[in-house]
C-alpha cells in the first residue's frame, strides 16, 4: 500500500486520473478508518475481544489500522491539492472525505452489524451531503 501511494503521488497523471486517484485513496483510507474506530466493537461482539481484553491492547490494535490509514489519507489530501497540482480545494477535499467516510461507514454498519438498518432521516441526510458537495464545488 505505501509503495502503491509513493507510485501515485509521484507519477505525473492528468487532473481527471489524479482526482480519481485520490478518491480511490479516500476511500480506502476511510474503509481502514472505520475499521480502526468500530472493528473491534464487531470483533467484541463475535468473542474475539472479550471483556477481559486489555484497553490498551484494542487500542494499539486500532493504531495500527490508523497508521495504514494514514498511509492513503495523507498521499490522497496531497495529491487531490490544488496547490500541488491536484483538482481539489482543502475545502473540497475536506467534503469529498466526509461524504466518503459516512458512506464508508454506512455499508460497515449494514453489513457487519445486522441488527442496525436505515430509515428515512439517514437518507435525508444522505441527502444533505450531495447538496453539500454541490455547493461546495459551486465557484
Amino acid at each position: 500500500m505505501i509503495l502503491f501511494t509513493f507510485v501515485v503521488e509521484n507519477d505525473k497523471v492528468g487532473k481527471s486520473m489524479n482526482g480519481l486517484y485520490t478518491i480511490g485513496l479516500l476511500v480506502v483510507s476511510n474503509i481502514f478508518m472505520t475499521f480502526a474506530w468500530y472493528g473491534h466493537i464487531k470483533l467484541q461482539q463475535m468473542k474475539v475481544i472479550t471483556d477481559a481484553t486489555p484497553l490498551y491492547v484494542i487500542i494499539l490494535l486500532s493504531w495500527l489500522l490508523a497508521l495504514a490509514e494514514y498511509t492513503c489519507q495523507v498521499p490522497a489530501n496531497r495529491l487531490g491539492y490544488v496547490g500541488n497540482g491536484g483538482s481539489f480545494s482543502l475545502m473540497q477535499l475536506k467534503v469529498i472525505q466526509e461524504v466518503i467516510s459516512l458512506l464508508v461507514f454506512t455499508v460497515f454498519t449494514v453489513v457487519f452489524f445486522n441488527g442496525e438498518s436505515l430509515h428515512w432521516n439517514h437518507f435525508v441526510v444522505f441527502l444533505f451531503l450531495v447538496l453539500a458537495v454541490f455547493f461546495a464545488f459551486l465557484k
